[in-house]
């Protein structure tokens, strides 16, 4: 890439000028360095052979002289030869064959430098030696007389006659004749490279004009093209190819500008037709602005609507559940009380569809808020069955509850809607279900340490759904037939509402059916493990190697119970009726440890007491397992220790088997007299607008507490309430003139009433409705239609209401605290308890980590610190350890929040001093939690 960058930054003239003009001056200055250096060589050549041709006549004429000693005759020769070559000889001398010099031309200064330096007898021909800018010749002088000398290494010829050395001559040769002959010849080289070069230029600038110009002029014309000059031409007449290429060019440019002008038309017919499409968008903007309002509005005015009919509903269903609850309770002959029967079930069918229906739009509205608390997975799965048990006895079908040992049970989330769920999909087993079974199975999908993830499956024998009715089943008002809700009765609501609910929860739900053969209904959802346990552990080794004789016909039931007997490491004898009990029980001496019994076992035609006496005989400890509501349950107390309804939860079985004297038993009703009635010395003020509502909470109150109080409206309950002392006040939300919310707030300003409990009596539903009342100053939340045992909860919660008032809500709010604690208050006391005792450790940690400023300490402190608050109602505290945490995982070092956690250590303080006092108040008086939770 940068050799290519670097070929294009040059221009196209300079290519041309360097690559015509590099090769010619190169060739050139090759040429004449090498014939320079060549007549170098021929010169100086010349010049030694002329010097030569003097020395070598020279040292020949020189043998009479040298050797008569006749050195005048010499001196003359050698003169003579010396004036005649001036310009080429300087100087010449002869030396006799001592090396003494004995005639020289003339006198010489430096003659000295003639001497042969070496030994005489090396030198026997003529020498050459350069001295400077001129070099001399020695030639040595032979007598012509010859000696004979014999030389013994010489086998071809031993004998040879050598002549006679007399000495030698010496010429100095002057070179400035010759070093000016090569500059010359340097100069005449130069001469004719500089005149190349200027030709080469010559026509390298022809060249550049008609080359380079064009192409110049073309790349102008076509950077102009490229801005849009669309009429710009490339002119001249050009050479070769360079005329083709204009051509192309302007050819080029012509369709250009052709093309050109027809885009241009296109495009201004599709601006406007842009144009008259953006209006007509417009247009529709507006109205679908419009439309959008007017849905906004509809939508507002139907959760209005769904509110205000929630209340008109709700209110009169109080009175009439209310009522018809409190005639069952008086004498009345058979047909009476069935018709109250009716007249109930009703009611509460309907309040279930206004539930259902107030359900959806919650969901249809993103209103529904899903929470995330403590709970346990098998108590609730526990309750939810125990409730819809009933139904299964009364049809006389079985129902099975299998749960994988391995999923663990204090778990995560919230448990309402994880209930809601599994009654909308239990309850629709059972109802379209006429004989079998319904089997409800959890298994374990994905463990991790923070997180579970399990497929839960109700499958029943029922009517089935073929694959097209299938598709149908998850729409809002749907039922797979369009007979079934006649049948079987329902909104359509239930699997809709269930769906959306799965969906929120993070997990998925599906069905798998059969027409004529079954359903199987399956969800999965991923729960986190909760820090704290929720239920007691049950220490089941007691129940080691203990014996047990179980009598259950229905294969599930069996299955399901086998399972728990073998991992609480029992030894079980299995058999399916009492008819098989000798086959497996032939010597009467053997005692089984536990006897569990199903009603499924006994045989219908012989009296239940008398087999159930025989099987007593073979048990010490003997369970009835009743599975519907046709048996005389009464007639058998004497011949059992126990009995259980069907399906009994493995806790209930454990806790049986551990304890048998737990309460949890059947009694038989006894209405032959009225059971005392024992009331709460509380004196009570009731406030509600509705006559009937009212005259029902008076009459349900004066069954609970000594003294009650009614006022109809809510200006009057604020003047009663300044006049009067109340131990509670059940206060409705919806009146005329000052409303419940507004009497509240006068209430807790000016009356005697400031710290007295306020409980909202409505029947409101919404999620807003319900926080509205929490930010009112209301203590607590009592729906329509008003449940007496819930009411009973109420009182028995708030009679001994602890005051805290020496510290900030926000500091430490005992009601968050029991929220998050799902309403449990041995739970939530236990969390403040483990909080308290970890604050001195944890403030320590905090304060080294400041000190040191250890970035890594301090955040491993306040997350741990943060996960403590997580359940324990400490808004101020949770929000500064939030806030510290946040800030150190992004990276901010100790000293940048050192005022949030010098806050927070004084933050921690209070919290100790509260939960202090909160711990000492409540401490000796711990509330069952089942029966003060709050609907």
């Amino acid at each position: 890439m940068n050799k290519a960058y670097n070929m294009t930054k040059y221009s196209l003239r300079s290519w041309v000028l360097v690559l015509a003009l590099a090769p010619t001056i190169l060739v050139g200055i090759l040429l004449g360095s090498y014939f320079t250096i060549n007549r170098f060589y021929e010169l100086e050549e010349t010049l030694i052979e002329q010097g030569g041709n003097i020395i070598e006549p020279l040292a020949i004429a020189a043998e009479i002289g040298l050797k008569n000693k006749d050195f005048e005759t010499t001196k003359k020769l050698i003169t003579a030869a010396q004036l005649n070559k001036s310009s080429l000889v300087q100087f010449i001398a002869i030396f006799d064959n001592k090396n003494n010099i004995v005639v020289t031309s003339h006198h010489y200064k430096n003659h000295e430098l003639m001497r042969y330096n070496k030994p005489l007898s090396s030198l026997l021909r003529t020498e050459l030696e350069q001295v400077g800018d001129s070099f001399i010749l020695r030639s040595p002088i032979f007598s012509s007389d010859y000696d004979l000398q014999l030389n013994a290494f010489d086998f071809k010829d031993p004998q040879q006659l050598i002549p006679t050395k007399l000495g030698y001559i010496a010429i100095l040769v002057n070179k400035e004749n010759s070093l000016l002959e090569q500059h010359r010849a340097a100069v005449a080289a130069f001469i004719i490279v500089l005149i190349g070069v200027q030709l080469n230029l010559l026509f390298t600038f022809r060249l550049v004009k008609n080359v380079t110009q064009p192409i110049t002029e073309m790349v102008r014309v076509v950077a102009k093209i490229r801005e849009g000059k669309l009429d710009t031409r490339v002119n001249g007449n050009l050479i070769g190819e360079l005329d083709l290429l204009r051509r192309g060019i302007n050819a080029m440019a012509s369709s250009l500008s052709e093309y050109h002008d027809e885009m241009q038309q296109n495009i201004d017919q599709a601006t406007s037709d842009l144009r008259e499409t953006l209006e007509q968008i417009e247009i529709q903007n507006v109205e679908l602005d419009l439309a959008k309002k007017r849905a906004l509005e509809a939508s507002r005015i139907k959760s209005e609507f769904l509110a205000n009919m929630s209340h008109e509903l709700r209110t009169p269903l109080n009175g009439v559940i209310g009522f018809a609850k409190q005639l069952l309770k008086t004498p009345l002959h058979s047909s009476q009380q069935d018709y109250i029967n009716t007249i109930e079930k009703s009611a509460a069918n309907l309040l279930k569809i206004i539930n259902d229906i107030l359900d959806f739009s919650k969901l249809e509205a993103g209103k529904l808020v899903i929470e995330s608390l403590p709970f346990s997975l098998r108590e609730i799965i526990d309750d939810t069955v125990t409730l819809l048990s009933n139904s299964a006895r009364e049809k006389d079908i079985e129902l099975a509850i299998d749960i994988d040992p391995t999923i663990p049970d204090d778990l995560c989330g919230d448990a309402m809607r994880f209930t809601q769920i599994l009654t909308n999909l239990i309850g629709n087993a059972i109802k379209f279900t006429d004989k079998g079974s319904v089997h409800l199975t959890l298994k374990l999908t994905e463990s991790t340490k923070s997180k579970v993830n399990f497929r839960c499956e109700i499958t029943d024998t029922g009517i089935g759904i073929d694959a097209y009715q299938q598709e149908i089943l998850f729409q809002a008002f749907g039922q797979a037939d369009s007979s079934i809700s006649r049948r079987f009765g329902g909104t359509g609501l239930g699997l809709i509402i269930t769906k959306r609910l799965v969906n929120r929860m993070g997990g998925q739900i599906g069905c798998q059916s059969e027409a004529d053969v079954g359903s199987t209904f399956w969800f999965t959802l991923p729960l986190e493990i909760s820090q704290y346990p929720v239920m007691n552990f049950l220490e089941t080794k007691t129940l080691l190697n203990k014996t047990l004789l179980l009598l259950e016909p229905r294969t599930l039931s069996n299955s399901i119970l086998m399972k728990h007997f073998d991992q609480w490491g029992m030894k079980t004898t299995s058999i399916h009726c009492i008819d098989q009990l000798s086959t497996h029980s032939p010597n009467k001496s053997l005692i089984y440890d536990y006897g569990i019994v199903s009603c499924k076992a006994l045989n219908p035609d012989v009296d239940f007491s008398i087999q159930l006496k025989t099987i007593k005989a073979q048990c010490q400890y003997v369970v009835l397992l009743f599975c519907t509501n046709k048996q005389e349950l009464h007639t058998v107390l004497g011949s059992v220790d126990k009995i259980l309804p069907a399906p009994v939860s493995e806790k209930t079985l454990a806790q049986t088997l551990i304890d048998p004297k737990s309460d949890r038993t059947y009694q038989r009703q006894d209405n032959s007299q009225p059971k005392p009635i024992f009331r709460e010395a509380l004196n009570v003020l009731a406030v509600d607008d509705n006559p009937a509502n009212l005259k029902l909470i008076d009459t349900l109150l004066k069954e609970l507490v000594s003294q009650v109080t009614v006022i109809n409206n809510g200006k009057g309950a604020v003047e009663i309430a300044q006049e009067r002392s109340f131990d509670m006040i059940f206060m409705d939300i919806q009146m005329p003139g000052t409303d419940g919310i507004s009497a509240t707030k006068q209430i807790r300003q000016h009356s005697l009433n400031r710290n007295t409990p306020i409980i909202a009596v409505t029947a409101h539903a919404i999620a807003e409705e319900r926080q509205l009342i929490q930010q009112s100053g209301m203590d607590g939340y009592l729906p329509k239609p008003i449940d007496e045992a819930a009411l009973k909860g109420v009182i028995n919660r708030w009679k001994t209401r602890p005051k805290f008032t020496h510290f900030d809500p926000f500091t430490l709010n005992w009601e968050l605290c029991l929220t998050q604690a799902n309403q449990k208050t041995d739970l939530a006391l236990d969390m403040l308890k483990m909080l308290v005792v970890s604050l001195p450790s944890t403030t320590e940690h905090i304060k080294r980590a400041l000190e040191e400023l250890n970035q890594k300490s301090m955040l491993s402190s306040v997350h741990k610190l943060h996960g403590a608050c997580c359940y324990c109602g400490v808004p101020t505290t949770q929000k500064l350890c939030q806030a510290i945490e946040s800030s150190l995982k992004h990276g901010a070092a100790v000293e940048d929040v050192e005022p949030e956690i010098l806050e927070l250590l004084d933050e921690l303080i209070k919290v100790e001093s509260a939960a202090n006092q909160v711990i000492s108040q409540l401490s000796t008086d711990i509330i069952d939690d089942n029966k003060t939770r709050l609907l």
